[in-house]
């Protein structure tokens, strides 16, 4: 585990430089445990930042603040971990449903790609169980994990200036949610209600399910 003070009110601990499944797990696993304790308060963090394969706590500049905290949160980090690993077993998983009209204009591109037909990445679209590792991009943008390797696509070579809200789309073996209107380079598959979004954190799960109209 690497640690970096970035900036004068932030740590950050770096698990891995892969993304996988576990590291996810493992990072969202401390994300829950200090947001929900009194470790929270008792460093006084005012934002805790998971990614694909780091977590970054951010702390009042105003405050002392030194790599000590560094130390200290490492320890507790490890401790989570502990926890994690006689615990994982116990999670119980109710995902987010998001109902999704397949009709996007790459569809048939991820199809092609991949030497398979649309109904087929509709099908393996929808039977994956997706875990929301990371918000970012912008604001209430879910960054997913569980793609199928059959629907791995690039990434457009010339990003589009306008995605609709809603959007549902692929970038690698990545898969995630256009909140609003904005540019985008990702494949797009289909579209969901964008309200649903709002709602959705670090750690949740999501399952999409084919429908006719929203």
């Amino acid at each position: 585990m690497t640690i970096q003070q970035i900036g004068d009110g932030c740590i950050s601990f770096q698990f891995s430089n892969i993304i996988t499944l576990e590291t996810s797990k493992q990072i969202l696993h401390v994300y829950h445990m200090f947001n929900r304790d009194e470790l929270f308060n008792r460093y006084k963090i005012i934002d805790i930042v998971p990614t694909y394969c780091s977590i970054a706590f951010h702390f009042d500049a105003s405050e002392s603040f030194s790599m000590q905290y560094g130390e200290l949160l490492h320890q507790e980090i490890e401790n989570a971990l502990i926890n994690y690993k006689e615990h994982q077993s116990d999670e119980i998983i109710e995902p987010v449903i998001m109902p999704t009209v397949y009709n996007g204009r790459d569809l048939k591109r991820v199809g092609d790609h991949n030497g398979i037909s649309i109904k087929e990445v509709v099908r393996k679209h929808c039977q994956s169980l997706y875990l929301v590792a990371m918000i970012g991009f912008r604001p209430h943008f879910p960054y997913l994990i569980g793609l199928d390797k059959a629907l791995e696509t690039a990434r457009l070579d010339s990003p589009r200036l306008k995605i609709p809200a809603g959007s549902v789309a692929i970038g690698g073996l990545q898969t995630g949610i256009y909140p609003e209107e904005s540019p985008g380079g990702w494949n797009l598959i289909g579209i969901t209600d964008p309200s649903l979004l709002v709602e959705l954190k670090p750690g949740d799960y999501i399952r999409f399910d084919e429908c006719t109209g929203l």
